[in-house]
């Protein structure tokens, strides 16, 4: 991807499918009766909400195009961290939710690495780099909590 403007209508799309996807983890947890699940989740959603009000901080003067289903560049065709989401279930556990949420990041920090290493834009390869970095440090967050969890 070589295009800010396209770049950044990607960020947009897919921080803002993660907070949901947050939310909806929270909102299991909350049902599952896990409090310390349920606010790691809503303060993840937080973050994905600060990560999408940054991606449109950057587009800044910018008009973003208005990107279709089809013409995003995702890979396997759907967003990294809607992959395997086929739908929160309110009654899935604590190891299922953390499992589903540290496969989104991980697909979120690799379509974000990918396009930091591929881009022959300078300005695309230095904002998806920051966007990478962000996530790795959320999939060090998760696995470090389903670390602790397993135990």
């Amino acid at each position: 991807m070589n295009d800010v403007d396209k770049f950044l209508a990607h960020a947009v799309a897919l921080e803002r499918d993660a907070a949901r996807r947050y939310e909806d983890l929270a909102a299991s947890m909350g049902t599952d009766g896990n409090a310390e699940l349920r606010a790691f989740f809503a303060r993840m959603a937080h973050f994905s909400r600060l990560h999408l009000a940054e991606a449109q901080a950057r587009a800044g003067f910018r008009t973003l195009p208005v990107l279709g289903p089809g013409d995003f560049d995702w890979p396997e065709g759907i967003p990294p961290e809607t992959a395997e989401w086929a739908g929160v279930d309110p009654m899935m556990d604590a190891a299922d939710a953390l499992a589903l949420a540290l496969d989104g990041e991980r697909r979120g920090h690799a379509f974000y690495a990918t396009i930091a290493a591929l881009s022959t834009d300078h300005e695309v390869r230095t904002l998806a780099a920051e966007f990478a970095a962000e996530e790795a440090q959320h999939v060090a967050e998760l696995e470090k909590l389903a670390a602790t969890a397993a135990r």
